[in-house]
């Protein structure tokens, strides 16, 4: 049975592993591309793009839920004025992945997340 399978563990506790998905999704609303191993990356975009949609309705209940989501205040302004602007007219698919290669240490998958 599949019951319980929502989410990747990613090999950490649940503490670290909001604290790193948060910490991504800042960095890639931030900077606008972040590279990272594959099953991060594809937890990170799920993450993204729910707080891009829930940029989208322009009220402080959504502000605020985002604002519990994301931490920083300087994203959140990014977040509600120019990416909001961009993603107005977009029905989802925010995030884009694409696989780049393979780790030298130990050969992991590593893929490049980007907003369109």
């Amino acid at each position: 049975m599949t019951h319980g399978k929502k989410l990747r563990k990613l090999n950490v506790y649940s503490a670290q592993r909001a604290s790193l998905i948060r910490n991504m999704t800042v960095s890639l609303l931030r900077e606008e591309s972040v590279t990272t191993t594959e099953a991060r990356a594809k937890e990170i975009k799920r993450e993204a793009e729910k707080v891009i949609t829930l940029c989208k309705d322009e009220s402080l209940a959504t502000r605020r839920l985002a604002f519990a989501k994301l931490r920083d205040e300087e994203v959140l302004k990014k977040l509600y004025g120019p990416l909001r602007d961009r993603f107005l007219e977009r029905n989802g698919g925010y995030v884009r992945l694409f696989r780049v290669g393979y780790r030298r240490g130990d050969g992991s998958p590593l893929c490049m997340l980007k907003l369109v």
